[in-house]
């Protein structure tokens, strides 16, 4: 099947979890003998077209000017469209979709929009209204949680299909997940953007207490954003600036390589779809603590592959690092656990099930 895939940023600049998610699907698409084309904003230093093991990249200018440069991209998104003549376009997120309603409507092409996290949870305004029509629309709908389908379908009600995103488990099977046995240091990880909705700054409180307890902890911080600078003051204003390392961006294959020597992850968001970070977390053997937020309560399962805390509760997340970083047995009982509930989310299970959304959608 010939297949157009709508994405707002890809690799290799475009490191987020939809991004990197948006790869392996068209890779994988790719390997099962689909002819993949993505389609993605035009960013400096990269051709406007190129091929990426089996797959096709097509990339469209966006111009910077305020609702009408939307409009211009939208077009150009299309024209692609119309040039490539797929069978099915796919949408990675809501506010990516008009270009294939446009095609639907014009060029008679089905879709499928796949929601992505925040583009579900956050849309306002005249976004709002076009996520309607684009969840309307499609031949097919998909989430990635229970609790995005319901924000789906509070858009627009609608039979929506659950899907997670996959993970690579070539990556994560290159190199043993292991620690290095001479540093004895426990390490707490963080990866992800640095933005109040991440809720960074309610992990660095909680690593003062616990540091408190166990004075050679370490937190590494693995990511980028506007809220760099204030953590940075909040980790000297708290006295533990040499106990957390903020590591900025690293590629993804990198990440990997700190989460095997990582003792357990925290991802303290205020609000989440469905953290690829966390899964890749779990399939390296690490506990997770994660806010009770979005979809993570249905990737985490209290007290059997990690901890759930109310957002914002500093004292809930020191709780649980102290509890995992004391207990050995408790972290290798974890490790076990995550590493067998991974499997479910490897990209061959998750293409399977998106090949049958999508025979669905040209029927």
């Amino acid at each position: 099947m010939r297949i157009a895939i709508l994405v707002e940023h890809f690799p290799p600049k475009g490191q987020g979890g939809t991004e990197i998610a948006t790869y392996f699907m068209a890779l994988h698409l790719a390997r099962r003998g689909h002819d993949v084309h993505v389609i993605y904003v035009l960013e400096e230093g990269l051709p406007r077209e190129s091929d990426e093991k089996g797959f096709h990249i097509h990339r469209v200018p966006l111009h910077r000017i305020r609702i009408l440069g939307a409009f211009f991209y939208w077009f150009a998104v299309f024209t692609e469209i119309r040039k490539i003549h797929p069978e099915l376009v796919h949408v990675q997120s809501l506010v990516s979709g008009m270009p294939a309603l446009f095609s639907k409507k014009l060029l008679g092409i089905p879709y499928a929009v796949w929601g992505q996290g925040s583009d579900v949870y956050l849309p306002k305004g005249y976004i709002r209204l076009t996520s309607r029509m684009v969840v309307k629309n499609a031949d097919s709908a998909i989430a990635l949680t229970k609790d995005m389908q319901k924000a789906m379908q509070n858009i627009y009600s609608r039979d929506i299909a659950i899907v997670p995103n996959g993970i690579n488990m070539a990556d994560l099977s290159a190199e043993p997940c292991r620690k290095d046995e001479k540093d004895p240091k426990k390490r707490v990880l963080y990866v992800g953007r640095l933005s109040p909705v991440k809720g960074v700054q309610y992990l660095i409180r909680a690593m003062k207490q616990v540091n408190d307890t166990i004075p050679d902890a370490r937190l590494i911080i693995i990511g980028n954003g506007r809220e760099r600078g204030m953590l940075e003051a909040l980790s000297a204003e708290l006295g533990i600036q040499e106990y957390v390392q903020f590591r900025g961006e690293v590629q993804h294959e990198k990440v990997l390589s700190f989460m095997q020597q990582a003792d357990l992850f925290v991802l303290p968001s205020l609000s989440e779809g469905f953290p690829m970070v966390i899964v890749e977390a779990l399939a390296c053997g690490l506990p997770v603590v994660g806010s009770r937020v979005g979809g993570m309560p249905e990737i985490i399962t209290d007290g059997i592959n990690g901890y759930l805390v109310e957002a914002k509760d500093v004292g809930a997340i020191a709780e649980k690092i102290l509890l995992l970083l004391q207990d050995e047995k408790l972290r290798k009982k974890m490790s076990d656990n995550n590493k067998e509930l991974v499997k479910k989310y490897t990209w061959e299970h998750v293409i399977t099930e998106l090949e049958k959304i999508y025979d669905r959608s040209v029927a």
